[in-house]
């Protein structure tokens, strides 16, 4: 063998081992931990049976509407949708031109944080907000809930089949969200929905500067809490290009743990959604403008009651609202709230839902729709019942990153269904059925199997059973 060859050989052999070496190194190293779950869902669905729904009116959530229908449920997914479908091994339900829709969303609920009834002790220390900061980005607020919450209860025999927790408004940075299932259980862990992604609660306007303001503390003024947000995502920034260093094997050391900066730094790679409490038009482009800045994408605006002054910009920015059909002047904020918002948010190409914010208007979250679809209507909107039952179904369930698990009927996505007692947007009608995961866990005709917590025993008033 010629020596230049045998030098070339074992230089080459001395990279490859190198290059072994630092690949396997690299390999070795963490991922950035931001968001790691160390406490995974452990729901199981209940025990179910392939169930036909025959004879309804589907809305089916992404527009489309069927009359005298038919969905076939299998292993806990909808198999098919259509007419004359196989009655073979299946319980049939018959419908009797009653109309069956997606389970409700309900993308803003505080249940098990701020239970009603509320005492005075809740109101003053209530779990729906750690105020000793107003950067509280570490907190996580399933760790919180508390199940036996009646609302839960109550919201599943409405309709409701999907609840994201939020927390409350107090801190800018108010913590992390979770995704449950109406379910009877004694943790939230028996609740959570498999594999959803938690979100980020933030706030703008009054809540963050009065609160902070009044004890002498920072912020006190609008101009105040975008100083602290901007110093807060700079600091993100820092933290995140330090993991990136340690996971690509450029540093040896890892960082410092911060959880703080976990969630600001998940914000920003995309991994976990803003969901963001704010009223008025100029709060809601100032904080644009901050998303821009640091290069993320505020999911939704909560609340949003000036929306339809701004529906362009939301709808360049890919911002969605989460709205009240006619809330009004309970705060200075909610002065330019009008009732034709959301129908002209949507009108104008903005992806626009309902949200509760109160288990009591989480109980009607439909009502919430026709409502505000009614004033649109009004207003000379073209608004037919296919489309307003996607403000409380298929767009929340996008915007929780779930879009293709829940929300439609359509074959393969989740059995999360509604029977109702006729068009889901009159008040005098009722949830009949409700079925979660191809599992019926609500039937109106037999109230003694319904879901229950301790609380709602022997109550009337509540739905209780004596």
């Amino acid at each position: 063998m010629r020596p230049g060859l045998f030098r070339g050989l074992r230089h080459a052999g001395v990279m490859l081992v190198a290059a072994f070496a630092a690949t396997s190194l690299h390999a070795a190293r963490p991922e950035p931990p931001f968001t790691i779950d160390p406490y995974p869902s452990t729901y199981q669905p209940l025990p179910r049976t392939d169930t036909l729904i025959v004879d309804v009116t589907i809305l089916d959530g992404a527009g489309g509407r069927m009359d005298q229908g038919e969905i076939l449920l299998r292993d806990g997914r909808i198999a098919a949708v259509g007419r004359g479908l196989s009655r073979d091994n299946v319980t049939v339900v018959q419908g009797e031109g009653r109309w069956v829709t997606p389970g409700i969303i309900d993308v803003h609920s505080h249940n098990g944080t701020y239970v009603l009834p509320l005492t005075s002790l809740d109101r003053k220390a209530s779990d729906v907000s750690e105020t000793s900061d107003p950067n509280v980005a570490d907190t996580w607020i399933e760790h919180a809930v508390n199940p036996q919450d009646p609302a839960f209860a109550v919201a599943l025999r409405s309709g409701v089949t999907t609840i994201q927790v939020l927390p409350g408004s107090t801190p800018l940075f108010a913590g992390r969200s979770v995704i449950v299932k109406p379910m009877p259980a004694t943790n939230v862990r028996a609740m959570k929905f498999p594999g959803a992604v938690q979100g980020l609660k933030m706030s703008c306007g009054e809540n963050a500067k009065s609160y902070f303001g009044d004890k002498d503390e920072a912020p006190n003024s609008r101009q105040g809490e975008i100083a602290i947000i901007r110093e807060a995502f700079l600091r993100a920034q820092e933290y995140r290009d330090e993991w990136r260093e340690y996971s690509r094997g450029k540093s040896k050391k890892p960082p410092q743990r911060d959880l703080k900066l976990d969630t600001l730094a998940a914000v920003l790679d995309g991994a976990i959604p803003v969901h963001m409490h704010c009223y008025r038009a100029s709060d809601m482009t100032v904080m644009m403008g901050i998303a821009q800045e640091f290069g993320f994408k505020i999911a939704a605006f909560h609340h949003a009651t000036e929306a339809y002054k701004i529906a362009a910009q939301l709808k360049q920015a890919g911002t969605c609202v989460a709205v009240w059909s006619d809330w009004w002047g309970f705060k200075m904020e909610l002065q330019d709230s009008i009732r034709e918002n959301a129908a002209m948010a949507d009108a104008a190409g903005v992806c626009t839902m309902m949200h509760s914010d109160s288990p009591v208007v989480g109980q009607r979250l439909q009502i919430e729709a026709a409502k505000a679809a009614g004033a649109g209507r009004r207003g000379g909107l073209n608004l037919p019942p296919e489309r307003v039952i996607a403000w409380v179904t298929s767009t929340p369930a996008r915007l929780l990153r779930l879009g293709d698990r829940i929300g439609t009927i359509a074959a393969g996505f989740n059995a999360d269904l509604v029977v109702w007692s006729g068009d889901p947007f009159s008040i005098y009608t009722k949830a009949e059925r409700v079925f979660i995961d191809g599992a019926q866990v609500y039937d109106s005709a037999a109230p003694a199997r319904s879901p229950e917590s301790d609380f709602g025993l022997g109550r009337p008033e509540m739905g209780g059973r004596q």
